[in-house]
């Protein structure tokens, strides 16, 4: 195994996103995997059900003892539900007193829609976490919540991507997947440059976890030393391979293969 990955995330119990996604990408691609555990959800292909959020001082000592004794090579954040959440994780973070590369995903809304960010928190993500993150990933709907921009296109892609890196993030991965359209589109924006990545749409509603799963795939990527933009072409091939050997499980928004057979050296987009 090469590269280690700290989770700090959600639970989901049907096993499609949050933890249970992350530590499946990170193992698939030849990483280890650990966790920090923020929240349980009682949750299904058709929905959130329930949440249970984590004491902050639990989900700070989960942190502190991974980091002391077995260190990593790159974090990534998944749900954040409240304020005093982030606040928790930033300290810690900063606590860690180490050049840890951190992926952040800002998780806000379930795939069924249900929201696992609590009203307020928006402002906290920007201030805090934001400026931390060596890649930011939220998808269309996420970027136009955090930046105030209408996020229906390329263009506002684009735009919103560039907003985030001005609010302090060191690049910003803005996902297409909710963008009409027969391609899936998304832009990697950094200081320096813009790189555009497009694929044929896959028609299925087994897209649950997605953005877990493409994340975590990219900070096991950055965790083994590959270059950004690599790292991502690697996440977004592994990820439609996933989607395309889909089980089938569940009556709604279903799981992804995430045991699909995939070499971790290939960097096609």
């Amino acid at each position: 195994m090469d590269g280690r990955v700290l989770i700090v995330a959600g639970s989901d119990s049907g096993g499609g996103a949050g933890i249970q996604a992350d530590i499946k990408a990170v193992t698939a691609l030849g990483g280890f995997a650990m966790t920090a555990v923020t929240a349980l959800t009682a949750q299904n292909s058709e929905g959130v059900h329930g949440v249970f959020g984590i004491e902050t001082d639990f989900i700070a000592q989960q942190m502190r003892v991974v980091l002391d004794d077995l260190g990593a090579d790159c974090i990534k954040t998944g749900m954040l539900h409240s304020v005093e959440v982030i606040e928790t994780v930033v300290r810690n973070l900063a606590d860690a007193n180490a050049d840890i590369p951190l992926v952040a995903d800002p998780v806000m809304v379930a795939k069924g829609g249900a929201r696992l960010l609590d009203a307020g928190a928006n402002a906290a993500l920007v201030s805090l976490l934001v400026p931390l993150a060596r890649v930011l990933t939220p998808n269309a709907p996420e970027a136009a919540a955090l930046t105030g921009l209408t996020v229906a296109d390329e263009d506002g892609q684009r735009r919103a991507a560039e907003k985030l890196v001005e609010q302090g993030a060191a690049a910003v991965l803005v996902k297409g997947g909710h963008i009409d359209g027969p391609e899936v589109v998304d832009f990697l924006v950094t200081p320096d440059e813009a790189i555009r990545f497009a694929d044929p749409r896959i028609d299925t509603r087994h897209t649950h976890g997605t953005g877990c799963t493409l994340a975590s795939s990219i900070a096991v990527g950055i965790a083994q030393g590959l270059a950004l933009a690599d790292a991502v072409a690697r996440a977004r091939t592994y990820v439609r391979a996933a989607i395309a050997s889909a089980p089938g499980y569940g009556r709604g928004y279903g799981p992804l293969d995430h045991g699909v057979t995939f070499d971790p050296g290939r960097l096609d987009s």
